[in-house]
């Protein structure tokens, strides 16, 4: 009998280099065996990773283990998103060169990975900020430039005062810097942008290609695209010839129009008011305003202000005079910067109407009821019937709005028109860290783009990153000052760099072939590997990353260089960790995770010692996210000194189910720890039997009661896991039924066999055990892989684990057993059901209350409960 100790602290790196000596995780590009490209969304080098990054990686992990084992060729590859704000902040806050900083931080969280178990094929490692990745970022850019999808221009964007650098619509939450958390504000810059707009249709189609996707992640691509039917309606500006052009997806309400409203980015504004007396206001309105977030401007709460022109417009359908308005609530993000007002139908137009003493003029009226605009307390925007409207009185408003818009294009008034919410993807960045932009400005020749056989242009090492608004390398005379690739004249290089989503959108293709210096990727091994099969991460990239992402793929497509239109057939979004953290009632600030510590919230810094005291307490408890912004994380490394990885393994998979957000709590992790040092002492202390006693055909006719009972669980078990894995990723319910059933062998000692009595019917009995323990081994690996690999040597099979076929169930064998249970009514038993053991026990409490003796007590009476004891006793309760 074996005296060795469960002690993972040896055990796991033993194993890990032996995963890494024998190339178990290297990809072998081709073969007859089916492909698997299995991806987790690289992260951020921007410092060291938590249990909350964790989660992610383990769960790509068990994926990829699991379809080894069911003889997949698998892809699974690793590498660093290294460009981009958050290595650089990061890099300026220890103040060392980013390229210092990310090659540290690469160092560290390799490691760190590699310490959890978790296998890649490190062959294929990318960094996008190497000129070997960034390179072919810049070839991609040229792609879209050579399309006509790249292009540079004068416009309002999204600007953060903090980063000192223009955002995309899509990095702006909540008014604020993604990054950074400070208040955006709006800023005129001659910037890049790609026109996925151009694609905004296809994107939206070939949702549906996307089946494999969560539901909530299809949606809010098609809610950010914004797909809208209306008319596009030609306004007259009085007193000239110029035309105002005004999207609309109520056209029907187009006799109700008594003001329009400008947005303050509109660009004509300066224009309209020059030399009036109202210039000098609108002006001073519209700097005031645009120093608002779109995101503020647009909040319902938001106080609708405005400002009169002096200028008015002409309604085409009845010739009236229009008063223009620059209203804060009208947008240039949506339609053409121009709003017809309709303040009967519309409650924002209601709001600035009654404040500003404006006509409100109905002419919907509901079906039901007469409207007055005098007696009006909010704007009516549901369907009802035409009124005031010409020759459409009477109209339903659904059958008005095709109707209208064919008037308007008979009329040579307007047009129908399928607007979009999505807006080009602003790409420019006035910061150091990012592939510079391969254009070059000459004064003959205007942009020109580089040729590819000069790529990579390189980035320069010796600059002064700090932001200050302008890109850092406009101060490099050195990069900026150069030749015209096109007539050889003087030209400056374009000094914004690309914003690091582009070197996310194609890192998946790279993967396929990243030695390759003469192509981005090998066309054959792209086509080969791609689509990916399973992409994992995080739901907040919803509507950048995998928009994006879909939209480099389907450029690259139409230009022939990949042979598919959708990068990602399945995609799975795992939940959060969260842990539960004290959290300042004035500021939001977690104080601290501990009840048992008095801090005072940073936002009390400053004030009297008693006033400090007195904040202290104002706190709530809330789970929040663990985030090293918010000082609420738990170090990995910690509790892998402590438990080693396959405890935090089991522990991340068993906190509930992988798409959900899950508490982290400290005792949480010590029941794991228990279980596996138990199935660790179960096998060691007969290792020798394992080895020693000969194996038998188990029939299961032989079998007496108990090794049958324990020889169909096993069965049933490695059915239940098998489908929890493949079926739902229910992790955490395919480790429970492991542990039952480990938990149920208790009665199979092998104690004969071990003294040498080797009766048929004691041997049978042993296999049974060792069938039981080298199946909860094989299912267990891909969640705990270093202590199977370790167990299973210990039972005298061949390493690896990881080459072992997954176990199959014998379907006689894992039919479940049938057991009665009573089924109670307050407190009596009045029926009893036979079911299968394993029965879901949703269809348990349908059957019990299904049951004829059962109605008898519960018909006409309110259920309150209907407990299920899992084969044991269902218990109804009615009032």
């Amino acid at each position: 009998m074996s005296n060795s100790r469960y002690e993972p602290q040896k055990i796991e790196p033993r194993w890990q280099d032996y995963w890494e000596q024998h190339q178990l995780f290297r990809a072998i590009d081709g073969g007859e065996r089916p492909k698997f490209y299995c991806l987790v969304m690289f992260p951020y080098p921007s410092g060291a990773l938590h249990v909350g990054h964790g989660r992610n990686y383990i769960i790509g992990d068990v994926v990829a283990r699991y379809k080894m084992m069911r003889g997949c060729n698998v892809l699974t590859p690793m590498g660093w998103d290294a460009f981009g704000l958050p290595a650089e902040n990061a890099a300026i806050k220890h103040g060392i060169h980013p390229q210092k900083s990310v090659a540290r931080n690469i160092e560290r969280m390799k490691r760190q990975i590699n310490s959890l178990g978790v296998g890649y094929d490190w062959q294929r490692e990318v960094n996008t900020s190497s000129p070997g990745y960034y390179k072919w970022t810049q070839w991609v850019f040229l792609k879209l430039f050579e399309a006509g999808l790249a292009y540079r221009k004068n416009a309002p964007v999204n600007w953060c005062p903090s980063c000192q650098t223009a955002l995309a619509n899509e990095e702006v939450v909540n008014g604020c810097c993604e990054r950074c958390d400070a208040m955006v504000t709006v800023k005129d810059l001659r910037q890049w942008f790609f026109k996925i707009t151009d694609y905004a249709q296809a994107l939206l189609e070939d949702i549906e290609l996307l089946g494999q996707w969560p539901e909530k992640v299809r949606v809010m691509q098609a809610n950010w695209i914004g797909r809208s039917e209306g008319a596009l309606i030609n306004f007259r500006l009085e007193g000239s010839d110029e035309i105002i052009p005004c999207f609309t997806t109520r056209p029907d309400t187009l006799w109700g129009v008594t003001f329009m409203s400008l947005a303050p980015e509109y660009p004509a504004i300066p224009e309209l008011v020059a030399g009036s007396e109202h210039e000098t206001g609108v002006l001073e309105f519209v700097a005031r305003t645009r120093r608002l977030s779109t995101v503020e401007r647009a909040g319902e709460e938001v106080e609708k202000e405005g400002v009169f022109t002096g200028r008015y417009v002409i309604n085409p359908v009845n010739d009236e005079r229009v008063p223009l308005w620059v209203a804060n609530y009208a947008l240039m993000e949506y339609g053409t910067g121009a709003v017809m007002a309709v303040p009967a139908h519309d409650q924002r137009d209601f709001e600035f109407a009654k404040k500003y003493g404006l006509p409100i003029r109905v002419v919907i009226q509901p079906k039901d009821e007469l409207l007055s605009a005098d007696t009006m307390t909010e704007a009516f925007a549901e369907e009802g019937i035409m009124a005031n409207s010409g020759p459409f009185n009477g109209v339903p408003s659904a059958e008005g709005i095709p109707q209208v818009t064919r008037y308007l294009e008979e009329k040579g008034m307007g047009k129908g028109e399928v607007n979009y919410r999505l807006r080009d993807w602003l790409i420019s960045r006035q910061r150091y860290w990012g592939a510079p932009i391969p254009v070059v400005h000459c004064e003959q020749c205007g942009a020109v783009p580089v040729p590819e056989d000069q790529l990579p242009v390189m980035l320069p090492d010796e600059v002064e990153f700090t932001p200050r608004g302008r890109s850092p390398l406009a101060f490099v005379d050195e990069f900026v000052n150069t030749s015209c690739p096109a007539c050889g004249g003087e030209a400056k290089r374009e000094t914004d760099t690309i914003a690091q989503w582009l070197c996310s959108c194609w890192y998946f293709l790279r993967f396929t072939s990243p030695g390759r210096d003469d192509v981005p990727f090998d066309r054959d091994l792209v086509d080969y590997w791609m689509p990916v099969d399973q992409y994992i991460g995080g739901v907040e990239h919803a509507v950048l990353h995998l928009l994006y992402s879909r939209f480099i793929v389907k450029v690259l497509h139409e230009q022939g260089h990949v042979g598919f239109r959708e990068p990602f057939s399945a995609l799975f979004t795992q939940g959060m960790i969260c842990k539960n953290s004290y959290v300042c009632n004035r500021c939001g600030h977690i104080v601290t995770d501990d009840p048992s510590v008095t801090e005072p919230c940073r936002c009390a810094v400053g004030v009297d010692l008693t006033t400090r005291l007195q904040k202290q307490v104002e706190t709530t408890a809330r789970l929040e996210k663990m985030s090293k912004s918010k000082g609420n994380v738990v170090p990995f490394d910690d509790v892998i000194e402590q438990y080693g990885a396959d405890t935090l393994r089991m522990y991340t998979l068993a906190i509930g189910p992988p798409e959900r957000d899950a508490e982290w709590q400290e005792g949480g992790i010590v029941g794991y720890y228990r279980f596996l040092n138990r199935l660790w002492d179960r096998v060691v202390q007969h290792e020798a039997d394992y080895r020693r006693v000969p194996r038998v055909q188990i029939s299961l006719e032989e079998l007496e009661d108990e090794a049958r009972r324990i020889f169909r669980r096993t069965h049933a078990t490695i059915k239940r896991v098998t489908r929890d894995i493949e079926d739902r990723w229910h992790f955490n319910t395919a480790t429970a039924a492991v542990m039952e059933l480990f938990n149920e062998l208790g009665g199979l000692e092998p104690t004969e066999v071990s003294e040498g009595k080797q009766t048929q019917e004691q041997l049978c009995r042993f296999e049974v055990l060792r069938f039981a323990l080298e199946s909860i081994t094989l299912l267990l690996s891909p969640f705990v892989p270093h202590i199977c690999e370790e167990l299973w040597a210990r039972m005298g099979n061949q390493p690896s684990i990881l080459q072992q076929s997954w176990p199959e169930w014998d379907k006689e064998a894992a039919k479940a057993e049938q057991v009665e249970v009573p089924v109670q009514v307050n407190g009596r038993v009045r029926g009893r059901l036979l079911v299968e053991s394993d029965i879901d026990e949703e269809l348990v409490r349908e059957q019990a209350l299904a049951l004829e003796g059962v109605k008898r007590y519960t018909q006409g009476k309110k259920v309150l409960k209907a407990i299920v004891v899992p084969n044991r006793i269902v218990s109804i309760i009615v009032r």
